[in-house]
C-alpha cells in the first residue's frame, strides 16, 4: 500500500469488487496462497514414509522436492504473464483444478517415476496460480485501507506458509497417511475452485488484445530452471561441480540475453521499468533476502528439533505456531498501523534488523536445551520480523503497476521468493556441511557426542549466515526504498498509469 494513503483514481470503482464480495475474494485467493506455499514444505515431513513405501534411494530422495521448485521456479514469469493474457479468474480456476489434478495423482503414485511426475506438474499449475492469486489481490483492493488489511493477510500467509506446511505434514503423516500431504490439496482447491466461480470478478478487456512474447518467455524459463536447478546441485554435488557452476553460468548468460531482448521487444514479458522502479526493486530484493533467511529457520531448527532434542514431527510442527501467531499479529499490526504511518522505508529494515536478531539468537542452542526458554523467544522474535517484512515488501512490489502487468509483476514476488529459497537451500546447506566436517576433523575420535555438537555447531553456523543475510536486507531497502514526504501523490513512471494503477506516493531521493 502506499504510505501517504493515496486517494483512489476516478476509474477504479468501476473495477472494484463490490464490498461485500471482495473479502470473500480474499478468502478465496488465501486458500490458494496457502495450498502453494505450504506444499514447498508438507512433503518434506512425508518423504520418510514415502520413500519407505515405494522404495526409491536416498539419491533420489531430493527430486521429490527439486522436481517442484524447478518447475515453480522456472516457469513463474510466463504463469504471471499468461494470466494478463487469458484473464485472471480464468487462469486462478486452471490453476486450482491443474494444482488438484496433479495432486491427487501424486497422491495416487505407486511409483517414483510417477510421483515425481506429479510433483512437476504440481509446481507449474502451482506456477500460474501463485502470481494469478496476487494479481487478484492487486486488483481488487484499491482502497488503501482495504488493500493494507487484505495484504497483511496476504503477506502473513506467504511468510508462515512453510511452519504451517511443517505442522499439517506431521500431522498428516502420523495420523493419516504421507499420501494425505498430496490428498488435502484436493480438499483446499475445491472449495476455493466454488470460491473463484462466486466471488472472483471477470473483467472485460479493452483495447487490443496482448501477445505473448514468446522469445522472452523462453530465455527467463530457461535462465530461471538453470538457477534453480544450479543451486539444487550445488547442494548435493557441491559449488565446485560441472553440474553447479555450468547451469549458473548459463542463467547468467540467459538473464543478460533475456535483460537485452526486453529492452527492444514489442511486447515485454516484463517491461523492465517495472522492476527498475526504486520502490519495487526494493520489496523484490526484500522478499528474496527473507526467502533465502527463512530457509535456515524451517531447516536448521527442523533437524535440530527432531534429531537432536527427538521431537516426533507433530510436536516439530506445533514448536513453530507461536513464531506464526507472532508473524500473522505482527503483519496485522505493519499493515493496518506501522506502515501508513511510517512507510517501507522504516518498516522492512527494521523488520529484516528484529530477524537478524532472531537468528543470532538461535546461535546459542547446544545439544541440550529448553524449548520455553532457549526456543520460544528467537522463534517470537523472527516472527515479529517477518511479519513486517513480508506484508510491507509484497504490497509495495505490486503498487502503481498498470493492470495489463499485474500479473507478470506479482509473478515478480513469486520468483524472488523462489530464488532466495533457493540460494537459501544450496548456501546454507554447504556452509553447514563444511562446519560439521571441519568440527569433526578437530574433535577427533568422533563419537557421538562429538557428532552431536557437530551438528549443533553446523546450524549455529548456518544461523549466523541467516542473520548475515537479514543485516544484509535491511542495509539495502534502507537505502533502496524511497523516503516519505506528506505531499501529493505522484503516478509510478512510465507505463505505471491505468485503471487499476494506485498512484505512489511523492518522494524525495
Amino acid at each position: 500500500m502506499s504510505p501517504t494513503s493515496p486517494s483512489l483514481p476516478a476509474a477504479a470503482p468501476a473495477t472494484a469488487a463490490p464490498s461485500s464480495r471482495r473479502w470473500w475474494t480474499l478468502v478465496t485467493v488465501a486458500l490458494a496462497q496457502l495450498m502453494v506455499v505450504l506444499d514447498s514444505t508438507v512433503v518434506n515431513i512425508a518423504l520418510p514414509s514415502a520413500q519407505a513405501d515405494l522404495g526409491f534411494t536416498n539419491a533420489d530422495r531430493q527430486w521429490i522436492v527439486t522436481a517442484y521448485s524447478l518447475a515453480f521456479g522456472s516457469l513463474l514469469l510466463f504463469g504471471g504473464r499468461l494470466s494478463d493474457l487469458i484473464g485472471r479468474k480464468r487462469a486462478f480456476i486452471i490453476g486450482l483444478i491443474g494444482f488438484a489434478g496433479a495432486s491427487a495423482l501424486g497422491g495416487a503414485a505407486g511409483t517414483f517415476g510417477m510421483l515425481v511426475g506429479a510433483r512437476a506438474l504440481q509446481g507449474a499449475f502451482g506456477a500460474l496460480l501463485a502470481p494469478t492469486a496476487l494479481a487478484v489481490l492487486t486488483t481488487t483492493f484499491t482502497v488503501p485501507k482495504e488493500r493494507a488489511r487484505a495484504f497483511g493477510i496476504f503477506g502473513a500467509i506467504a511468510g508462515a506458509g512453510g511452519a504451517v506446511g511443517l505442522l499439517l505434514g506431521g500431522l498428516l503423516t502420523e495420523k493419516l497417511d504421507w499420501r494425505w500431504n498430496l490428498y488435502i490439496n484436493v480438499v483446499i482447491a475445491l472449495i476455493a475452485v466454488a470460491g473463484a466461480m462466486v466471488f472472483v470478478s471477470s473483467v472485460p478487456r479493452t483495447g487490443p488484445r496482448p501477445k505473448l512474447d514468446v522469445p522472452g518467455t523462453i530465455l527467463v524459463s530457461a535462465a530461471l530452471f538453470s538457477l534453480v536447478y544450479g543451486f539444487s546441485n550445488a547442494e548435493s554435488d557441491g559449488w565446485d561441480s560441472p553440474s553447479c557452476w555450468g547451469f549458473l553460468a548459463a542463467a547468467g548468460v540467459l538473464l543478460v540475453a533475456f535483460v537485452l531482448w526486453q529492452r527492444r521487444a514489442s511486447h515485454p514479458l516484463l517491461p523492465l521499468h517495472i522492476v527498475l522502479h526504486r520502490n519495487r526493486g526494493a520489496s523484490y530484493s526484500a522478499v528474496l533476502i527473507a526467502g533465502a533467511g527463512m530457509f535456515g529457520i524451517f531447516l536448521f531448527v527442523t533437524y535440530y528439533l527432531q534429531t537432536t532434542l527427538r521431537f516426533t514431527p507433530i510436536q516439530t510442527g506445533l514448536g513453530f505456531l507461536p513464531m506464526i501467531v507472532m508473524l500473522v499479529l505482527a503483519a496485522q499490526l505493519s499493515t493496518n498501523i506501522f506502515v501508513p504511518q511510517f512507510g517501507p522505508k522504516v518498516m522492512v529494515p527494521i523488520g529484516m534488523t528484529i530477524a537478524a536478531g532472531g537468528m543470532v539468537y538461535l546461535t546459542h542452542l547446544g545439544v541440550h536445551a529448553n524449548y520455553a526458554v532457549d526456543l520460544l523467544p528467537p522463534l517470537m522474535i523472527l516472527g515479529t520480523g517477518m511479519g513486517s517484512i513480508m506484508p510491507a515488501a509484497i504490497q509495495t512490489a505490486t503498487l502503481g503497476v498498470d493492470r495489463q502487468y499485474a500479473g507478470v509483476a506479482s509473478a515478480m514476488v513469486n520468483t524472488s521468493q523462489q530464488v532466495g529459497g533457493s540460494i537459501g537451500t544450496a548456501l546454507l546447506n554447504t556452509l553447514a556441511a563444511t562446519a560439521a566436517t571441519d568440527y569433526v576433523a578437530s574433535h577427533l575420535p568422533p563419537s557421538p557426542q562429538v557428532l552431536a555438537e557437530a551438528a549443533v555447531h553446523s546450524y549455529a553456523t548456518a544461523y549466523w549466515w541467516g542473520a548475515g543475510f537479514f543485516a544484509f536486507g535491511a542495509v539495502l531497502t534502507g537505502l533502496l526504498y524511497r523516503r516519505r514526504v506528506a505531499t501529493a501523490a505522484v503516478v509510478a513512471g512510465p507505463g505505471d498509469t491505468g485503471a487499476a494503477a494506485e498512484p505512489e506516493p511523492a518522494v524525495a531521493h
